[in-house]
């Protein structure tokens, strides 16, 4: 990797992540800065991360193919590679058919994107590509420095590094919840998953791994819950997120979720220390 994730990173949009809270997760020891919700095309609020750490990585996960124009991107990543050499990650995807009124053959607009970011002279180890489905994570593995597979388990991990082969990265997105009392953890899961279990991607990834209809009802069952948001103690979430590094994760970017305007420092700080980074 031309760029130094680290083991372990943080992932929030740009509504949570503020120049505070990202010196905070320099300083704890991790090693990226994931800016999720779609970033705009200016990449400017990745501009302000990067300028409030002093060398923690930045990548964007993800912009969003359908609405950011390959020449304004690629702008804008030039700019963010000279102002902060080595240090950003450029992470893009096609989003979702049900937000897309344009939404066409996904497979063909990924690859005419990548194309696209070629001629732009956005290196392919510069750039790391959403995915979830067999297809695309190979693609990710051929065109860019690997993939990012957002909200999964250690089963998908596995799969998607046997697909990959070594030597590529990948990086998968996990949700957590620092609450032991396991009700009140799933509430706040749920709260935050009901949006994805109505979105197709993420429906047929989950069916992959075993889910069926009864799981994505009633925002999702405990089974589902359970996979795909770690909860507990910080030594209870640590050990999941190490299991995506035993099934095959170079690196682990970690979501954690909590009522809206909580202070998020604290969990990560409690999670760096035990996961020892």
């Amino acid at each position: 990797m031309a760029v130094e994730l680290g083991r372990f990173g943080v992932w929030h949009g740009p509504q949570h992540f503020g120049p505070e809270l990202a010196a905070g997760i320099e300083r704890a020891g991790y090693g990226t800065l994931w800016l999720g919700a779609s970033p705009d095309t200016g990449l400017r609020d990745a501009e302000v991360l990067l300028a409030a750490t002093n060398s923690i990585a930045v990548g964007t996960s993800i912009v969003n193919m359908w609405k950011s124009p390959v020449a304004e991107v690629a702008a804008s990543y030039h700019r963010l590679e000279d102002e902060h050499p080595g240090r950003f990650l450029l992470g893009v995807g096609i989003g979702h058919r049900e937000l897309n009124n344009d939404y066409r053959s996904p497979y063909e607009v990924i690859v005419r994107y990548l194309d696209e970011l070629d001629d732009a002279k956005v290196p392919e180890d510069r750039r790391a590509l959403a995915a979830l489905g067999p297809k695309v994570v190979h693609l990710a593995g051929t065109r860019t420095a690997g993939a990012l597979p957002y909200l999964t388990t250690p089963e998908h991990t596995k799969e998607a590094r046997r697909i990959l082969g070594g030597g590529v990265l990948l990086a998968p997105e996990q949700m957590v919840v620092l609450e032991t009392d396991p009700e009140i953890a799933r509430a706040t899961a749920r709260d935050r998953l009901s949006s994805y279990l109505q979105l197709s991607n993420y429906t047929k990834s989950f069916e992959r791994l075993g889910f069926g209809p009864d799981d994505l009802a009633g925002g999702g069952s405990d089974r589902l819950v359970d996979a795909l948001v770690l909860h507990g103690s910080a030594v209870d979430v640590a050990a999941g997120l190490r299991a995506h590094l035993e099934a095959g994760a170079d690196h682990v970017a970690i979501q954690q979720l909590g009522k809206e305007g909580m202070d998020l420092l604290p969990g990560y700080e409690a999670l760096a220390t035990v996961l020892g980074i």
